[in-house]
């Protein structure tokens, strides 16, 4: 005789550990959210996926023509500027369109199973793309302004996968509270304006005051900015002291939001 299987709820594996089973399950299923996200990203855009390198140099010749004067000090700045800001709008766009995802994948929560995660890794997905096409302009930028570009530039993936955990956690924290707070995705906006500005992207981290730099180190964006910027804009490996604060911290982050997120994920079907 057969014996049908049935559900124990005594032997039910960690929720946090179930979800990454999950999600190797459903990889197809979030490359394809991915490869939906970018192509409804270019696919009515007139400039198409040029637009995602042509939005930074913009960016970069706006901050260039109010700041350079002002940070003279620093070498070829609009390099400079374009390094930090190609990073801060990874940053930006993938915990947003984290958040904004699991809030818009509620009709799809509520009629079929799938891995709640996975709307938060396409997001982070997608950004990476958008940040390795970014690349391209900044080494125009570089190339044009006699900016040396050297071979400790192959680390740069390597910072670019921290930022991603980075950002994951915190877009995991993100979705979690905007189901039950949907006010959060506008104060997040805020929260972005004054978090970019406590942090070296258009200005130099030497006009910090002295009293202020043990404190200004403490912020995890300083950390992993300054890691981007390293191998590309500076030609340099970053050091142990350097790589371990910005792997700790956003390896810490991101066991945060995944147990914070799974704990609560089983309401997100009631509640979006």
């Amino acid at each position: 005789m057969n014996l049908r299987p049935y559900y124990d709820s005594s032997i039910q594996k960690a929720k946090a550990v179930e979800e990454i089973r999950e999600i190797f399950r459903y990889k197809y299923l979030i490359f394809q959210l991915t490869r939906r996200d970018i192509l409804a990203r270019y696919k009515r855009s007139f400039l198409g996926i040029a637009w995602t390198m042509l939005n930074p140099l913009g960016m970069m010749i706006v901050m260039s023509i109010v700041f350079s004067r002002l940070f003279s000090s620093i070498p070829s700045y609009p390099a400079y500027v374009l390094s930090g800001l190609i990073a801060w709008t990874f940053f930006s766009q993938s915990t947003n369109a984290a958040m904004s995802g699991i809030i818009w994948g509620g009709g799809l929560i509520q009629r079929i199973y799938v891995p709640r995660t996975s709307f938060a890794i396409s997001a982070i997905l997608t950004a990476l793309v958008n940040l390795s096409l970014s690349v391209i302009p900044l080494l125009l930028v570089m190339f044009v302004m006699r900016v040396p570009i050297s071979w400790p530039i192959l680390f740069l993936p390597v910072s670019m996968l921290i930022l991603a955990v980075f950002s994951l956690g915190i877009g995991l924290i993100l979705s979690t509270m905007a189901v039950y707070f949907p006010d959060v995705a506008e104060m997040y906006q805020i929260v972005l304006i004054a978090w970019m500005y406590l942090t070296p992207v258009i200005y130099p981290e030497e006009i910090i005051p002295e009293q202020f730099s043990a404190l200004y180190h403490l912020n995890p964006m300083y950390q992993l900015i300054r890691l981007f910027r390293l191998p590309i804009y500076y030609g340099r490996l970053p050091t142990v002291e350097e790589i371990l604060p910005a792997i700790i911290v956003s390896v810490v982050v991101l066991i945060i939001g995944w147990l914070y997120f799974t704990s609560k994920s089983d309401e997100f079907a009631y509640r979006t």
